[in-house]
């Protein structure tokens, strides 16, 4: 596998092209944000406290409810570097591990990987781009078998995690502007590759391919793409029926528990 520090249909390509897919990870490829996740794994190796996991957690719901905004997402990194601060390098690695394997695993959005899979079998690179911490970010493509990764970059010195940033955060603008770098050092063909995003602030990223696609879209990007012609995909429908499905089985339980009371009621 590769990573970066800098964070269908078949094209016309000449031997000489190389075509890469790139997937945004939060509500992408991951169902929910991957920040939160790395908290409670970070809150139960004892880090911080019981509030630092309520905070992210209602910051989840938030995110959950309305997507990406860029006031919470500048929180969210703020508090997570000053928890990161002191933290070695080689524990942070293995806590990815173990993420992975007891949070990331079983929230994967299976289309999305099955997409990813699709472009590797046909030759394409398959690059994440998010605003995760690198280190997780490698962890998923790594295990997914994907070309490799672009992340956000915490500084490091001697070892251990300073609780700065080495890169901006990986978002909005900087996703474009990293896949434009990794293209120019790889020879990928942007105009004939791929982007997939669900949020309306991954715009620049999508519209720096060829071949922009909304993945579990929020409204803005829903609408974005409705109007410019994109491909739209969305793995939620089914999850949200079976919700429905549940209440609504609840619902009639419920009704029929009260009717079988008032008619014993009458009975007596």
């Amino acid at each position: 596998m590769q990573s970066s520090e800098h964070l269908s249909e078949q094209p016309t390509t000449t031997p000489h092209d190389v075509v890469a897919a790139f997937f945004d990870v939060d509500n992408t490829m991951v169902r929910g944000a991957t920040l939160y996740l790395l908290a409670r794994k970070m809150h139960q190796r004892r880090f911080f406290q019981f509030r630092e996991i309520l905070w992210f957690a209602l910051k989840q719901l938030r995110f959950a409810a309305r997507g990406e905004h860029i006031g919470d997402i500048h929180q969210i990194r703020d508090r997570a570097l000053l928890m990161a601060k002191g933290i070695s390098v080689a524990e942070m690695a293995q806590i990815g591990q173990e993420i992975y394997d007891e949070y990331i695993e079983p929230k994967l959005w299976k289309g999305t990987v099955s997409i990813a899979h699709q472009h590797l079998a046909v030759g394409r690179e398959v690059w994440l781009v998010t605003a995760t911490p690198l280190e997780v970010a490698n962890v998923i493509s790594e295990r997914l078998t994907l070309t490799g990764a672009l992340g956000t970059v915490v500084e490091r010195k001697d070892g251990k995690y300073t609780g700065a940033l080495a890169t901006p955060i990986l978002h909005a603008a900087e996703k474009a502007q990293a896949i434009r770098l990794l293209a120019k050092e790889r020879g990928i063909k942007l105009s004939k590759s791929w982007a997939y995003s669900d949020s309306y602030n991954d715009v620049p990223l999508l519209e720096a391919v060829g071949h922009p696609v909304a993945i579990n879209p929020d409204a803005r990007l829903r609408a974005y793409a409705k109007r410019r012609g994109w491909q739209v995909y969305d793995f939620r429908t089914g999850q949200r029926a079976a919700r429905i499905s549940l209440r609504l089985a609840g619902v009639l339980g419920a009704l029929w528990a009260a009717r079988r009371s008032l008619l014993a009621r009458r009975g007596r």
